[in-house]
């Protein structure tokens, strides 16, 4: 297809209006890791909500009313119909809702229908039929499909869905999830095992028996299957994992062994290999407190544990820590070299602390036992992953404590379990054979099998972390990276529950249980989307393209390749070809892998995005996920935001016009609980090719326009929006950018181009603007006080005289009024300071009677409730706040959104983080006071 221009022939949805506010409510509660979602059924370290892609795509197939409708009113109830329409599919338990589902998938037929001069269909299945169409070449398309949230959810749209990657685990998670649940839907399990007339439905008298539909079949034979390996695996190695001895004398089934690394002591007199132990504390649940108790035994001259279940308090002095250890022995200090030495020399080992065990209704906590730790010495792996790791310290922690290789992250008996597995799918795939099953479809069963190898290697290994609160073992990638652990537990294979191999089969299943039954085929391939389109005749392009150098996802992804390529080389050949995961041609910019990858990955970026313009549909937007923060980089003399300057220049160079931007709250935000800098939200940049006739501007016209548009733009994101502040200026990237590209080009008078990088600079200028003008919608004491922290940053002290000249304009009396009735600062000896936070405690007296309660005073009593630390009590401390401070709470959020920008610009994250948590569970807050005022207060009789 040549390249396209052509312009649209009415403006869908997404170009025009979203309903903002409620799709960031209900994305935010998407159950991320429950059970059954498509997260669970492989690791995946860059993935968006799949609620948010989900309206994302719909809102890029629909009309809006406007290209059908001339009638204002009726206009506005249309669009409000397809708003209550994207609500419900943004809520998450909707998700397999078929009613719903086909509501939607007939909604985006009658608009194709509808552009193309068609007659639309009216049916459920004339409407999955007519999408499926391959004449009508409605197909999404991502050429950056990672975790294939984005073609998943075109596929629950109805729509025919085609994602690649050139990472060959990325490929195999798309084709576990779009390709094979439709090829083989609605087909019977071939296990013998399997009821003859389908799956049962409903409970009690409500239970019925209905016909295999979707994927249901093939998750019977997965569990039927993985239930065989677990059987042929234990008669193999069943001998390694005994039963412990429980306190009643009988024999209990182990859950879990918790291990502790070892090195030896520094102190010559001793030598001891002393424990390191990151924790003492086994369980926190209250009232079921375990710990154990350093022993050390003088004859043997060893450390043990005793198990003790006292209240009495767990010591934390002697824990292992980067800083160093501790001796349990002869109570020598263990410095951090010491430990890193020993690391590197290869003479740290591991000793069994305790024992995790099923009780009754509850956890055990035992002793390591002589026969527990005998038995896991035994352990002989047949083979093991020998590829050497990358060297890069940030990525996996460990790679600085001497290893160097995948399989040292993993124990003897971790790799025997794991070898054992892998080496049993050959067999497995021939009882399939000989079940009835064509090569296909074995297959298909033994590569769902072979995923859950890899979900099992991400918990078995030595890198596991011990949930203390919960009792049970976390996966070690909380974040994009693998930290270093002194502690870990070790899961049993053959016990039923906590990262079992049932339990990873059990999660696979249930994924794909809960897959939509009726979808129309998907397509998962290798490719290179710098060089390749595989979808003619212009796809739909909705994308997340890799943000610059902020994860190594082919790094990362070798912790899996190494085990799904042992487990599926046979059947995947092409795709498990390499030792590793390709590398060279990856879109990144890590500095330690290529030699300008700065200038590589922009030139990739821009290679790519002309392929998309030249192929996307002349009918639909393309609609681009982006979340890089604004980090500034100085480069030629200047400051720049290199991340997003990289893909506005790159887009625009394109030749791509952005039509719309919508912040989305797509990211894990827990995470903003520490930290002021991680973004909850992707912006969605919606593109048209820019028209060939687009006009030319001065500079001058281009800020004119910012200063007309942002902010009502600005306005929307942040009263309708409530747009958490954290993504404010890159939110504003959008609107702000959508008037840069309009133009083919925007100059000086001097007739010099403006870059994306001075564009970039007027818009972060709009929104200083933009808050300048909310400061001035607050009180005026909260106003004075926002104005001396400015000049008198970073105590917020300075001169009486300087203070009393600058309130003048406020009309305030810096004693009478800002100090002794409102109690925002302290004025003596000729000087005026305001209070920090830990002023606004609930120790702080509130306003008296007759005395209104400032915006100021209120934002930084809400603030240091958000805070951790102690008495503090987060939204309920915030909703006490709030009731107290009457009509101020717009004021107040307001403030929170200045301040956040104020300390965020200052690099104070401590404080940014606060009013950023402030703003980001406003919705919380402002509930919680609504649903007091509607409890009824029983009075006593």
């Amino acid at each position: 297809m040549t390249d396209n221009a052509t312009p649209p022939r009415g403006k869908k949805l997404i170009e025009v209006d979203l309903p903002l506010d409620v799709i960031n409510i209900n994305t935010k509660g998407e159950p991320i890791g429950s059970k059954g979602h498509p997260w669970n059924l492989q690791q995946w370290w860059a993935r968006r909500r799949l609620t948010a892609c989900r309206v994302i795509i719909f809102a890029s197939m629909v009309d809006d009313p406007s290209a059908y409708l001339d009638d204002p009113s009726e206009i506005v109830v249309e669009r409000r119909r397809l708003h209550n329409l994207i609500e419900r599919l943004s809520l998450w338990k909707n998700s397999g809702d078929e009613d719903l589902l086909n509501e939607a998938r007939c909604e985006i037929a009658r608009s194709v229908a509808r552009q193309r001069g068609e007659t639309a269909p009216t049916e459920p299945a004339q409407a999955l039929a007519y999408l499926g169409d391959p004449a009508k070449n409605l197909n999404i398309y991502d050429p950056f499909s990672g975790g294939a949230g984005i073609p998943l959810e075109a596929q629950r749209l109805g729509m025919r869905a085609t994602g690649t990657d050139l990472n060959p685990v990325a490929v195999l998670i798309a084709k576990a999830l779009i390709e094979l649940p439709p090829r083989f839907a609605a087909r019977p399990p071939v296990n013998p095992d399997a009821p003859p007339m389908g799956i049962v439905t409903g409970k009690g008298r409500n239970a019925k028996r209905i016909a295999w539909r979707g994927a249901a079949g093939l998750a019977d034979d997965i569990r039927y299957y993985g239930r065989r390996m677990r059987e042929l695996a234990y008669a193999s190695i069943g001998h390694l994992y005994p039963d412990a001895v429980g306190p009643d004398g009988k024999a209990v089934t182990v859950l879990a062994w918790l291990w502790a690394r070892t090195t030896p002591c520094s102190n010559p007199a001793c030598g001891t290999q002393t424990p390191l132990v990151g924790t003492f504390e086994l369980s926190s649940k209250a009232g079921k407190q375990h710990w154990i108790k350093p022993v050390a035994n003088s004859g043997s001259r060893t450390v043990s544990f005793d198990v003790q279940d006292t209240n009495d308090k767990v010591p934390t002095q002697d824990v292992a820590s980067g800083k160093g250890a501790v001796c349990l022995f002869c109570r020598t200090p263990l410095t951090s070299n010491h430990l890193r030495e020993q690391a590197n020399t290869s003479a740290m080992g591991q000793q069994m602390t305790a024992i995790v065990a099923a009780g009754n209704r509850r956890r055990l906590f035992l002793p390591a036992s002589d026969a527990a730790m005998q038995a896991a010495a035994s352990a002989i792996p047949k083979w093991r992953p020998t590829q050497t790791m990358p060297d890069t310290q940030t990525l996996v922690s460990g790679r600085g404590w001497s290893i160097t290789h995948w399989h040292q992250l993993f124990s003897e008996r971790q790799l025997t379990a794991l070898t054992t597995f892998c080496d049993l799918l050959t067999k497995i795939i021939r009882e399939i054979l000989d079940d009835g099953a064509d090569a296909e479809y074995a297959k298909a069963v033994c590569t769902y099998l072979a995923l859950a190898v890899g979900k099992a290697a991400v918990t078995w290994s030595r890198f596991g972390v011990w949930h203390k609160g919960l009792e049970k073992i976390e996966k070690p990638f909380g974040r994009q990276a693998l930290p270093w652990v002194w502690d870990y537990p070790e899961a049993n294979p053959f016990s039923d529950r906590m990262q079992s191999w049932t339990a990873q089969v059990e999660h696979i299943a249930k994924v794909l249980d809960d897959l939509p039954a009726s979808v129309n085929p998907g397509a998962a391939l290798q490719a290179d989307a710098a060089t390749t389109i595989h979808v003619a005749n212009g796809p739909v392009i909705v994308t997340d393209p890799p943000y610059y150098n902020n994860i190594d996802y082919a790094d990362l992804s070798d912790y899996l390749y190494v085990w799904l390529r042992h487990a599926l080389r046979d059947i995947y050949p092409d795709l498990f070809a390499g030792i590793l995961t390709p590398k060279d041609e990856e879109m990144t910019a890590v500095p330690s892998r290529f030699e300008n990858p700065t200038e590589r990955f922009e030139a990739l970026l821009q290679q790519t995005l002309l392929l998309i313009k030249r192929h996307c549909s002349p009918d639909f937007p393309s609609s681009i996920f982006y979340a890089y923060k604004q980090q500034e980089e100085e480069r030629d003399g200047s400051r720049a935001s290199t991340g997003w300057e990289t893909m506005l220049s790159a887009l625009v160079t394109a030749g791509f016009q952005i039509v719309g931007t919508w912040p989305i709250r797509t990211e894990n935000t827990d995470a903003l609980k520490a930290r002021a800098n991680v973004l909850a939200s992707s912006i969605v940049l919606v593109c048209r090719p820019r028209p060939e006739g687009a006009p030319m501007a001065f500079l001058d016209d281009f800020r004119a326009a910012l200063e007309q548009e942002m902010p009502t733009a600005l306005a929307q994101l942040t009263r309708a929006g409530h747009i958490a502040p954290v993504d404010l200026r890159q939110a504003a990237v959008g609107p702000g950018m959508a008037v840069y590209s309009r133009f083919r080009r925007v100059e000086t008078l001097a007739g010099e181009t403006v870059t994306v990088r001075q564009a970039l600079a007027a818009i972060n200028n709009a929104v200083d603007h933009y808050l300048q003008q909310e400061a001035g919608q607050i009180d005026s004491e909260s106003r004075f006080c926002l104005e001396w922290l400015r000049n008198c940053y970073p105590m917020g002290a300075g001169d009486f005289g300087i203070a009393e000249t600058l309130s003048y304009p406020f009309d305030l009396s810096i004693v009478n009024g800002l100090k002794q009735r409102h109690n925002l600062l302290d004025a003596e000896m000729g000087t005026v300071t305001l209070h920090g936070i830990d002023s606004y405690s609930d120790a702080r007296a509130y306003p008296r009677a007759g005395t209104e309660m400032t915006a100021w005073e209120g934002c930084w009593r809400m603030a240091w409730q958000m805070q951790t630390g102690e008495n503090r009590r987060g939204v309920d401390g915030c909703i006490a706040v709030a009731q107290r401070a009457g009509g101020k709470l717009d004021e107040i959020e307001r403030l929170a959104r200045i301040l956040y920008d104020f300390y965020d610009q200052k690099g104070n994250s401590s404080l940014a983080v606060s009013f950023n948590n402030l703003v980001v569970s406003w919705d919380d807050i402002t509930g919680g006071i609504t649903q007091r005022r509607q409890t009824p207060t029983l009075m006593p009789e």
